[in-house]
This record gives C-alpha cells, sequence and structure tokens, in this order.
C-alpha cells in the first residue's frame, strides 16, 4: 500500500461511511482475471482473498477479481456496468473496510452468498507507530501531517485495521470461513472444500512457525515501512512497527517526522526503510539518505505483479520473512 496524500475530512467521512473498502480498478470489460473452470462462479475482490477461493475451490470454482495484478487496491472504482456483472456472481468474496468502491457495489449487487473476511476474524485497531501501543487518531488527540498515523484510508469507521492477511494465523480463520461458505454454496463439493481447506490451514500454520522462528532471536524488534500495512504481523510476531503513513507519496516526509524516525532509527538500532513494489518508493529513499539507513521491500501482498518478489502468497510471506530477518539482524 503506498502512502496516499491526505484528504479533506468531508470525503474522508464519505469513504469511511462507505465502510472503507477500495479495490483496484477493473478493465469495462468486466473481472480483471479468472482462473477455473469449476461451475461455482466466484468473484474475489482483491489478491488475498482470490487466492483463498482458488486454493479453496481449486477445479470446482471459476474465480474472477475486481483487482488487476499490479494495480494498487485502493484506489479502485467500479462501474455500473461491473456492479451488474458482479451481481451475476454465485459468491462475492471481500474484506469490508479496506476498498469503499467494492462495499458499495457488493451492497448494489443483490447476490445471495457474500463473504465479508472481516466477520471472520477479529479486527483491531493499531497506530502507525509501535511503540506507544495505542491509536492517538482514536483519542481525537492531534492529527498533525507527519505524526505516522494513516489517516486517508484503510480502516472501517470503527478504526479498524483490515490487513488481516498479513498475519498467517488470521488468514488461517478466514481460510476456515471461505470454505465453510463454499461448502454451504456447493454442497455437492462439500467434502472437497472441507480437505482442501484443512490443507491450506496446515500450509499457514507451518507458514507461522517459520516466522515465529525465524523473528525468534533479532537484533532490534522495530522496522520502518513507508505505509503502516505490518500492524497485525508486528503484534503477532513481537516486533514494533513504524509507519510514515498520511504522508503524501510526491513529497519528502515532513521534518517532525524524519527528526522522530532518526530518533527511533538511532535507538532501537534500526538499519532498514522498507518500501513496496505497488507504491513509489521516493518516501523510502528520501527517508534512508537522510538517516543513513538502506531500502529494501516489504510486499503488503495486495496484488500479485511481475515487480513481486514471488508468484503467490507464501512465496511472498517468505520473501518478506527473509527481508525482515536480514533488517532486524536476525541471530
Amino acid at each position: 500500500m503506498n502512502v496516499r496524500r491526505l484528504i479533506p475530512a468531508a470525503a474522508l467521512a464519505g469513504a469511511v461511511a462507505l465502510g472503507a473498502t477500495a479495490l483496484t480498478a477493473c478493465s469495462d470489460a468486466g473481472a480483471a482475471s479468472g482462473s477455473g473452470s469449476g461451475g461455482l462462479d466466484v468473484t474475489a475482490s482483491f489478491y488475498p482473498m482470490q487466492f483463498l477461493a482458488e486454493r479453496i475451490g481449486k477445479d470446482h470454482v471459476k474465480v474472477s477479481t475486481l483487482t488487476k495484478p499490479g494495480v494498487e487496491p485502493h484506489d479502485l472504482d467500479i462501474t455500473p456496468k461491473q456492479t451488474a456483472q458482479l451481481g451475476e456472481a454465485d459468491v462475492v468474496l471481500y474484506l469490508k473496510g479496506l476498498q469503499p468502491a467494492v462495499d458499495e457495489a457488493v451492497a448494489q449487487s443483490g447476490v445471495k452468498n457474500v463473504v465479508d473476511a472481516a466477520t471472520l476474524t477479529e479486527l483491531e485497531a493499531h497506530a502507525a507507530s509501535g511503540h506507544d501501543g495505542h491509536d492517538h487518531a482514536a483519542e481525537g488527540g492531534a492529527e498533525a501531517e507527519g505524526h505516522g498515523h494513516d489517516h486517508d484510508h484503510g480502516h472501517d469507521e470503527g478504526g479498524k485495521d483490515p490487513h488481516v492477511w498479513l498475519d498467517p494465523s488470521k488468514y488461517a480463520e478466514i481460510a476456515k470461513g471461505v470454505g465453510a461458505s463454499l461448502e454451504k454454496a456447493d454442497p455437492d463439493h462439500a467434502a472437497d472444500y472441507k480437505k482442501n481447506t484443512a490443507d491450506l490451514v496446515a500450509e499457514l500454520g507451518a507458514l507461522d512457525t517459520e516466522f515465529k522462528d525465524g523473528l525468534k532471536n533479532t537484533a532490534s524488534r522495530t522496522f520502518i515501512t513507508t505505509h503502516s500495512a505490518f500492524g497485525y504481523l508486528a503484534e503477532h510476531y513481537g516486533l514494533d512497527q513504524e509507519g510514515i503513513a498520511g504522508v503524501d507519496p510526491e513529497s519528502e516526509p515532513s521534518p517532525a517526522r524524519m527528526k522522530e524516525l532518526q530518533a527511533v532509527a538511532r535507538k532501537d538500532n534500526v538499519t532498514t526503510v522498507f518500501f513496496e513494489t505497488l507504491a513509489s518508493d521516493k518516501t523510502a529513499t528520501t527517508l534512508a539518505r537522510d538517516t543513513g539507513l538502506k531500502t529494501d521491500v516489504l510486499d503488503p501482498l495486495e496484488g500479485i505483479s511481475d515487480t513481486s518478489q514471488g508468484d503467490d502468497y507464501f512465496e511472498v510471506m517468505r520473501s518478506n520473512l527473509k527481508n525482515l530477518q536480514k533488517a532486524l539482524g536476525a541471530k
């Protein structure tokens, strides 16, 4: 997720009222991509939902996604034609609270089987800074630009962080709910969905163990990222996330935030500023240059593209683990 421009309060309120779920733009021709040849037509909002549908449904489903590969999910606009096409799906799988355009389209679609991943696990509020343990924005405190909090998008009206798929344990909970929903929508293949779900949950459990073991003993517990999408990951593995969210991606970080991050980097032995493949690395490189730090990729896995460090969820997550281990000084 890239760091986006601050938007006016009225516009933000409108997005929040929609439920804060924005997926990447589809072509007017319809869903951005599809896979499978099965009888159950599943429309997924963006890559993490698409991946679950494909791995659990396999040959019994035909999966299409609203988000084109390589396009930033939050920037999605959906046309009336696409909303109508959405209404033809047998199952719609999305994450309410991430993409306002999708929330609105799903509400208008009339689809019987709608699966909201946000209801399948517990969502939490996360501050952009992992050091204070609470979200100043939720307190109605100062929200000056450059304080690292994510003001412009990415949270629903409850202030909850939607990036649950970056914690394998929470992603496994969502997988179980998706599997149960596919069983209900297509009972003739329920046994296959149940087995595929169990296999995926086991694989996610193994990934969770890899992260726990790989991040158990590190020289630092703090990482800096251009967008604070990694709150669940940081919390689950005992790390501190320092985000530069709320700063225009085309401008340099504010002097106040720069000074704050420089202090954090010195205090917590930070070596690296992370950026993501779907966003400009300008903010990260500027901060790194001015603080004497390195840059590297930490992928929020909102989409798979030619620049992704892997071909699927597991490959990219393992690449994230390696990059975190390197940056944190894993022993």
